[in-house]
Formats: C-alpha cells, sequence, structure tokens
C-alpha cells in the first residue's frame, strides 16, 4: 500500500530534498507540497494525505499551530522536523504536545554527507506514523501547574523529602480511542513495597510519560527511572518540562545520582543508564552496537539484576521490541511487568511485544496507568 505523503516547509531547498528522497521509495508517494501552516491546513484538508511532514518555524502561520488545526479539522499522523538545540527541543515537545507523532532533527549536513542514512531514517519514520493511531496521538495538553517553590536538583549523595507542589493540572482531553479489546481488562493491581518503579517508551512517549506522571503525587513511595528514546539534545528539556507540570520532581540523570522517592530520573539521550542495589544511577557512553541509547533493555536488566522481584516495570508506547528482553529478565526475577493496550498507544510495538511474549501481567489504559501505580504503590 502506497503511503501518501504531504511535505511542508518554507524553504524551497528542503522541500525539494525531501520530496526527492521520499520520492525514491515506490511505497511512498508525495501528493502536494506546502509553504507555510495555513498552506498545509488547505492542502491536508484537500488531498488528505496519510502523513504530514512539518517544519516550525514558517510564515503566515508557524507548524505547532498547523498540526493543531489539523488535528482538529482532520487528524493525520505529523512527522515534525526540529533542530538539535535546547529551544528546537522545547519547540518540539510542544509540537508533540499540540498532536505530532514523531519527529526528526533537520540537519542540512547530514543531507548532504549521509544521504543512505537520511533516506532510510526518513523513509522507515514515514511508514511507522502511517500506521499510528491517529485519534490518541491529538489532544489539548494540560497548562503546567503552579509550583509553589523551585525544586534544587538533587545531590548525588542527599536523601532529601520530595518538594511540597500544588495539586497537579487537570488531566488533558482528547478524542475517545476506540473501545479496548477484552484482552486488555486486567484486575486492579496487588499492593507492594516496590524499590523500583521502571518506565519505558519510544513513539507517543513523550506525551504518555506526561499523562502517567501527571497523576502520581508528591508523596509517591517509589523510585522511578524512565527511558524513552530521544536525542540527547532533547531530554533535558523534556525532564525540566515534566519537572514543571508533576507534583514528584523529575530530573535528567547525571552519573552518580540517587535514588528517592518522589524522584523520577530520566535516562539522558545518547546514553545508557543503569541502576545498581545500593541505589545509586550509573550514566554509560552510547555503545554504537546499540540501536537505542537510551536502551530500555540496559535498564532494565540492571533493575532485575539490583533489585530481584521489587521492581513494577512499565512498557508505554512506541515501535519495536526494545524492553521485551529487560522484562523477560524482570520476569524471572519476579518483579511485576505492565503493558499499556492498544488502543491508548500512538504505536503498538514495545507493548505488543511484552504482551505476545507473555511477559505482561497487566495491560492497561493510559488513562489507568497513573492511578494503578498509586493504587500499587501507596
Amino acid at each position: 500500500m502506497v503511503v501518501k505523503v504531504l511535505v511542508v516547509d518554507d524553504s524551497g531547498f528542503f522541500r525539494r530534498r525531501v520530496s526527492e528522497i521520499l520520492s525514491a521509495d515506490t511505497t511512498i508517494q508525495v501528493v502536494g507540497t506546502a509553504t507555510n501552516g495555513k498552506e498545509a491546513i488547505d492542502q491536508a484538508l484537500a488531498l488528505k494525505p496519510d502523513v504530514i511532514t512539518m517544519d516550525y518555524e514558517m510564515p503566515m502561520m508557524d507548524g505547532i499551530t498547523a498540526v493543531r488545526h489539523i488535528m482538529q479539522r482532520c487528524p493525520t499522523p505529523v512527522l515534525m522536523f526540529s533542530s538539535l538545540t535546547h529551544e528546537g527541543a522545547r519547540v518540539t515537545l510542544d509540537a508533540l504536545d499540540a498532536g505530532a507523532v514523531d519527529f526528526l532533527p533537520k540537519n542540512f549536513e547530514d543531507i548532504s554527507r549521509n544521504p543512505d542514512k537520511v533516506r532510510q531514517l526518513l523513509c522507515e519514520k514515514v511508514h511507522s506514523i502511517s500506521r499510528s493511531n491517529r485519534r490518541v496521538s491529538a489532544y489539548t495538553p494540560a497548562a503546567p501547574a503552579p509550583v509553589a517553590a523551585p525544586s534544587p536538583a538533587p545531590s548525588s549523595g542527599s536523601f532529601n523529602p520530595p518538594p511540597v507542589r500544588s495539586a497537579p493540572a487537570p488531566a488533558p482531553t482528547r478524542p475517545a480511542p476506540a473501545p479496548a479489546p477484552a484482552s486488555s481488562a486486567s484486575p486492579a493491581p496487588k499492593r507492594k513495597a516496590y524499590k523500583l518503579v521502571a518506565i519505558g517508551t519510544s513513539t507517543g512517549g513523550p506525551v504518555a510519560l506526561q499523562r502517567v506522571l501527571t497523576q502520581l503525587p508528591a508523596n509517591f513511595p517509589a523510585p522511578i527511572v524512565l527511558i524513552q528514546h530521544m536525542p540527547a539534545a532533547f531530554t533535558k528539556a523534556f525532564a525540566e518540562r515534566l519537572d514543571k507540570l508533576c507534583n514528584i520532581s523529575v530530573k535528567e540523570a547525571e552519573d552518580g545520582d540517587v535514588l528517592r522517592p518522589g524522584l523520577a530520573l530520566l535516562a539522558p539521550g545518547g546514553k545508557q543508564m543503569m541502576v545498581d542495589g545500593r541505589g545509586a544511577v550509573k550514566i554509560l557512553p552510547g555503545d554504537e552496537r546499540l540501536n537505542y541509547k537510551p536502551c530500555v533493555d540496559i535498564t532494565f536488566g540492571s533493575a532485575a539484576k539490583s533489585y530481584g522481584d521489587k521492581v513494577l516495570a512499565v512498557v508505554l508506547t512506541g515501535m519495536g521490541a526494545d524492553g521485551r528482553e529487560g522484562a523477560r529478565l524482570l520476569k524471572q526475577g519476579g518483579s511485576a511487568i505492565w503493558a499499556q493496550d492498544e488502543a491508548s498507544c500512538v504505536i503498538y510495538g514495545m507493548p505488543m511485544a511484552i504482551v505476545k511474549a507473555d511477559l505482561a501481567d497487566a495491560v492497561y489504559g493510559l488513562d489507568d496507568i497513573g492511578k494503578n501505580l498509586v493504587e500499587a504503590c501507596l
């Protein structure tokens, strides 16, 4: 089946280059182009593409505003192009909140130096998000919750109580997903004194993590580690965003950080994160032999070795099967594994791998995971 793509960018060079790369794939058809957000909306309505590639900075209407309008009028999977800067990360996260499914760095040098690699990555992204659940990728994000006092980054050797924060902002609303299949119905979680909650995710993960973590109270009793497939330039900005939105504290993990209740540590992009039995975090260089940096399997595997049956692992939306082998190790040690259900996933890949391997102790819709974490751990 041919995937129809609309290419949106105010740069004539970039429009042509992206169109050429996509058109070289016989299973992809570029059905149109647009030079600004307003044209993008009109073309999306007229052409009904399967995927839209979208730039952010454009005249007349920027990409984020265009994404919001498209999701309201004709929900379509959107792939954003972004710069690898802190500001580019912030803008990209805003675009994902607005309903974009995924993103790629906009790097003209890579296009010139590594055309084959760029072609493969871009075409793979287009094909994968064309199969995404567009109905659950678009919703109105929650406003940041006001914070009573700034939260200092925890030192590697201290054990400070989590800061007191105000109540979280109301949960964001989104179009109702299709009813979950019967197989996704799971009983209420069993309470246990977990020493660690580990959450792994990829495509759709920034939005999913926000929805889960904003449901946790400041006095959440278990330490949390987060593994999100994301470039190195993005994870710090993402951790800062989550920290502002959540009652718990969130920070990008650093080597030597100490796990503590009420704190979520986000694995830094381009590196690997492991935990040890003393409650310390180890940050290691990204191994070029591994597809994912950070890799869910690596963190889950270290948790299995360090904490035995005292881990609650959650696998959220994402492409591929990262997390399955780490979950297998956790399961063998007696830990609990949860998976997000298909109906609420943007991409039902990673959770499906868990379910098909018969590793899931429970399968929950996205909006049930946060409250079930509270019930299981408090």
